[in-house]
């Protein structure tokens, strides 16, 4: 997706050769027109498919789930990481270890709100060591219901993310794929190719 490559280009920083920050127009200050073409991007991509619900874990996957969710023209739901007071219902849950902040919790879903009628598509903002997918994963299994596949916003492609998703036959797409990085130089992979990027302003 050329125009989210771009701004990554233009606003991302890269911190190290791990770590992205976008928050200026993705995961804390949001850029809402762009929010909007990402869900259609991933309405094109798995829009052939009998999409039912589409998942994510809050709090920074939620705006991408929500325009996927408008684009399909299904539900999203968000997995919640703390079960709140007013949740006295059954849940699905599962263990994840955060990346970026080093720390473990369970994520869960209602049990009213997913189950074995559904065709899931599980949606993320990066795609990296892959802990959250694979917990939300873990729950669409429990539920009984299909996954369809898993749509990611960055995914950085050198980390083991995507290969601990397609070891179990899940379908990955990610609209800007980053191979290598460090402060001042990207690599992303486009069409099979890379492409190297070295940055100014904020990379």
């Amino acid at each position: 997706m050329k125009i989210l490559e771009e701004r990554i280009r233009q606003e991302g920083v890269i911190l190290s050769d791990t770590v992205l920050k976008v928050d200026s127009f993705l995961n804390h200050q949001v850029d809402t027109q762009l929010v909007l073409q990402i869900g259609e991007e991933f309405g094109r991509i798995f829009g052939h498919q009998p999409v039912t619900k589409v998942l994510t874990v809050e709090a920074s996957g939620i705006q991408f789930a929500m325009a996927t969710g408008i684009a399909l023209g299904v539900p999203f739901v968000y997995a919640k990481k703390k079960k709140a007071v007013t949740q006295a219902e059954e849940v699905y849950s599962a263990p994840v270890h955060s990346f970026t902040r080093h720390e473990d919790y369970r994520i869960s879903i209602s049990q009213k709100y997913l189950g074995p009628d559904d065709k899931v598509l599980i949606v993320d903002d990066f795609l990296a060591t892959g802990a959250a997918l694979v917990g939300l994963a873990d729950i669409v299994n429990a539920s009984g219901a299909e996954l369809l596949g898993v749509g990611c916003v960055i995914e950085k492609s050198f980390q083991e993310g995507r290969s601990l998703l397609e070891e179990r036959g899940i379908a990955v797409h990610s609209l800007a794929r980053i191979s290598s990085m460090s402060p001042g130089e990207i690599h992303f992979i486009n069409n099979h190719t890379e492409e190297t990027v070295k940055e100014s302003a904020g990379c």
